[in-house]
């Protein structure tokens, strides 16, 4: 098997098939010709789900992330009682099981071969060059026909759309955004999807609702449409999300290099608290904060537009859009203390989870953020609220649950379900919001 991986001795086995009348491809299939592609694969690698009971035994996980980039933590071991999903190299399943009976740490296998997974998804991507005619939302897209659907809407709607290309990412791809605005005055909704590389369902559900806007004559997406403004941008992370196509799928960062490593944590590095509780200043981290804080091009022309805008284009709700969990989260991320709208905040997102449960019954869960996933710092939600004055501040954390096979290989036929239920959630936050006197007169109800 291991001779495949070799051009030059590849040949011969070529030469083989082509004499005894074998297909040539059948020499070239399977793991070996992946490999030889230069794509990170990965078989037989599994999820684990664990639940951590002890002092000792969030010790044991904290050690095992730090020595061995064998394990991939979604999150991490802080506290007893703590559920936590950790994807597990085959060659260290034997030690994870040792472990996890020596300290009887209870747990589960989710999910015993990731590759599986990915390769069944591949199946609904794409290809490169794919007009932006035939966008739609049973498959996922790569990022210029992504932007090329963008330029298509903007042609066909040009009283209602405009489209913002912001600044080249550090591997110069422009981050695409447009704007909606159906008439004067109104306040404007911030919607920022595609931060973390590997949540494809995070722009699909972004160009999703969107078209809905445009499209849509149900009563309260005409209202959505008609009476606030709207600015989409459907990938933040460009360099992150072209190379979780290319090169590997569970990629999250952007692409900037730090010596040996690559890649920051965007969601880490904007300018609230930043590098404190919840965020790594090691470079090979998958929550690595950066240099400083704003240091990417991508954070600093994020940061600068909603800057610009915040005042002059009324931006008084900021949805962020991730996966998975299903959560609805506030702010803060870094610490436990309140915001002054903190009853609003709870009632609004509770409104959003109800809307997501009456629509395909999922259970989504509303709170502060620090309260309902884990410390963060340096996001862009917490620095909309504190530096923006956006007093209408989500983090979505779309399907599935936090004990998902699926995680962020969210098959297709789930792009459209997800897409409705957050729209409901939109529509039954800003219903809520706007009940509360957040987007009333100039001087709103949460001016910060």
């Amino acid at each position: 098997m291991r001779l495949l991986n070799h051009p030059v001795q590849l040949a011969p086995l070529l030469i083989l098939a082509a004499f005894f009348g074998i297909d040539a491809c059948i020499a070239c299939d399977g793991p070996a010709a992946a490999a030889a592609s230069n794509k990170a694969r990965y078989d037989q690698f599994r999820i684990y789900r664990v639940f951590l009971e002890t002092d000792e035994q969030v010790g044991i996980m904290q050690q095992l992330e730090n020595r061995s980039d064998s394990y991939q933590f979604m999150g991490h071991a802080r506290q007893p009682n703590q559920n936590l999903s950790i994807m597990v190299a085959p060659q260290k399943i034997a030690e994870i099981t040792d472990l996890m009976d020596r300290f009887r740490i209870q747990g589960q296998v989710l999910l015993y071969n990731i590759q599986e997974l990915i390769d069944a998804q591949e199946l609904t991507v794409m290809p490169k060059g794919t007009a932006p005619e035939q966008f739609d939302w049973t498959h996922y897209f790569h990022l210029d026909t992504i932007h090329k659907w963008l330029d298509l809407q903007a042609s066909k709607y040009p009283e209602l759309l405009t489209v913002i290309p912001l600044q080249a990412s550090y591997e110069r791809n422009l981050i695409k955004g447009v704007k909606l605005s159906a008439k004067p005055g109104n306040t404007a909704v911030f919607v920022e999807c595609g931060i973390h590389a590997r949540e494809w369902i995070s722009p699909a559900v972004c160009t999703y609702i969107l078209n809905q806007l445009l499209t849509s004559q149900a009563p309260e997406i005409r209202d959505l449409a008609t009476n606030f403004d709207w600015f989409f941008f459907p990938v933040v992370n460009p360099d992150g999300y072209k190379y979780t196509f290319d090169a590997d799928r569970f990629w999250r960062k952007n692409r900037r290099p730090y010596g040996l490593c690559r890649g920051v944590d965007l969601n880490r590095n904007f300018e609230s608290n930043w590098n404190g509780i919840g965020a790594s200043s090691d470079p090979c981290a998958y929550d690595f904060a950066g240099g400083s804080a704003a240091s990417e091009p991508e954070t600093q022309v994020i940061q600068n537009f909603v800057k610009q805008n915040a005042q002059s284009a009324r931006i008084r709700t900021y949805f962020s859009m991730h996966s998975y969990s299903q959560l609805i989260m506030f702010p803060y991320g870094y610490t436990t203390d309140r915001v002054d709208n903190y009853a609003d905040l709870v009632a609004i997102g509770e409104r959003g989870s109800e809307a997501i449960r009456n629509t395909h019954g999922k259970q989504y869960l509303a709170g502060a953020m620090i309260e309902t996933i884990y410390p963060s710092s340096g996001d862009s939600v917490d620095w909309a609220y504190a530096e923006c004055g956006v007093p209408v501040a989500y983090t979505f954390e779309l399907r599935g649950p936090p004990e998902s096979t699926n995680m962020f290989i969210l098959p297709a036929e789930e792009i459209v379900p997800t897409g409705e239920e957050t729209l409901a959630a939109y529509v039954a936050m800003l219903g809520e919001a706007r009940k509360l006197g957040y987007y009333d007169g100039v001087a709103e109800k949460g001016e910060l």
